[in-house]
């Protein structure tokens, strides 16, 4: 029987990189990189992170797309979802040729078009385990660039599951890497799991189970994020933690800490590794981008211009950190910058919609720049470029 299944590419990548290069290749942003991660132009300053951009896991499922499409040069390719939450590398998929599959309004995905001769690429964060089941189903070829983190956590889960304790996921419910986790949990006989999103749904998770809150409150709050059949009662006495693995670092332990803390109370501190369980299961790409960028933010900056998919959980989260301490600039693309005007277009932190900003650069002399791990060097090499023809400048010659 012919293989269908493949996680590890198809050993084509010398056939690619040039492809990859050119569509995602910054030699500005290699001469930053080697100048100490600085450049001054004229009165302008530019200070990059020491760590940004793709991370190992988006440059394997990236690869891995291309790979796919030099293999099957004759076959219907189809994406479920997006590969990366990055605009422009799912542009450029399309452009060559991958159709991608977009969810419904439910959230679900319509698996109507594909044919058991095609190719399905499995993005980056996941799939749910009912849809990776039904595309095995149909004999499709299907190419898993799951990346190593969510798998990672997907094991932790499971064996929650495995021992009964209720999985506590601090995540977006609608993301697709955690409802592919929670889907992992629920491949178990009794596997339960419950998503916080953040410090105030945890606090009332743990006045629940501390006795302070009702379950009509719990009901209200979690009815949405919590798997069927969910008992509040029943359910919040065995948990162990795990996480979305772009979430905030900081964030993920101290809600961790805080549960533990809820269940110290109510069982005791002799009996809590009973009834708790945690691993930092925050990837490590994620952690160096914000280590990177908590330490880039104690320089003396105007300015902070942080780039990303507006739906890139990293990103937005980069972002977060970076305006506590600086005025900062979220922006889904290079192309948000317009020169022309002087104006840029950027997504407030906390923001839902794209908003711009005239004469952003008045008085700006020093500015910061980073990108989420699904953001390609070029589009940060292009920001920078913009920005400057912004003021009148280009990128001087090197020496």
């Amino acid at each position: 029987m012919a293989q269908t299944y493949y996680r590890k590419g198809f050993g084509l990548k010398r056939q690619i990189e040039g492809d990859l290069a050119k569509d995602y290749h910054s030699q500005l942003v290699d001469r930053i990189r080697e100048g100490g991660h600085v450049l001054e132009v004229d009165d302008l300053t530019f200070r990059l992170a020491k760590e940004f951009g793709f991370c190992y896991g988006v440059d394997r499922a990236v690869e891995y797309a291309y790979e796919s499409r030099t293999k099957f040069p004759d076959k219907r390719i189809h994406l479920v979802g997006e590969i990366i939450h990055n605009p422009h590398v799912n542009e450029k998929l399309e452009a060559m040729g991958v159709t991608i599959i977009r969810p419904g309004d439910d959230g679900q995905f319509d698996f109507s078009s594909v044919r058991p001769e095609d190719v399905v690429l499995i993005p980056a964060f996941g799939l749910r385990y009912a849809d990776f089941q039904h595309l095995r189903g149909l004999g499709c070829v299907l190419v898993d660039t799951t990346c190593g983190s969510v798998l990672n956590v997907w094991k932790r889960v499971e064996q929650y599951a495995r021992d009964g304790f209720t999985a506590v996921v601090h995540g977006k419910y609608f993301h697709e890497e955690t409802k592919a986790t929670t889907s992992q949990v629920t491949k178990h006989e009794g596997g339960r799991y419950i998503i916080v999103r953040d410090m105030g749904e945890t606090e009332l998770l743990c006045r629940f189970i501390q006795g302070e809150a009702t379950v009509a409150q719990m009901q209200e709050a979690f009815g949405h994020k919590v798997s069927d059949g969910f008992d509040f009662a029943r359910d919040l006495i065995r948990m162990g933690v795990a996480n979305q693995t772009t979430m905030l670092a900081s964030e993920s332990l101290a809600i961790a800490e805080r549960i533990a803390e809820a269940l110290t109370e109510r069982f005791g501190a002799a009996h809590l590794e009973t009834h708790f369980r945690t691993f930092d299961t925050i990837c490590s790409a994620t952690q160096e981008r914000q280590d990177a960028i908590l330490e880039l933010i104690e320089e003396p900056l105007d300015a902070m211009i942080v780039i990303g998919g507006y739906n890139s959980s990293n990103t937005n989260h980069l972002a977060k950190i970076c305006t506590k301490k600086v005025t900062t600039y979220h922006i889904s693309d290079s192309k948000c910058i317009l020169p022309e005007s002087g104006a840029v277009r950027y997504k407030p932190v906390d923001g839902t919609e794209e908003v711009q900003r005239e004469d952003w650069l008045e008085g700006v002399k020093r500015i910061g720049i980073t990108a989420g791990a699904s953001t390609p060097n070029n589009k940060i090499g292009e920001a920078i470029e913009r920005i400057l023809e912004t003021k009148g400048l280009v990128v001087p010659a090197q020496r």
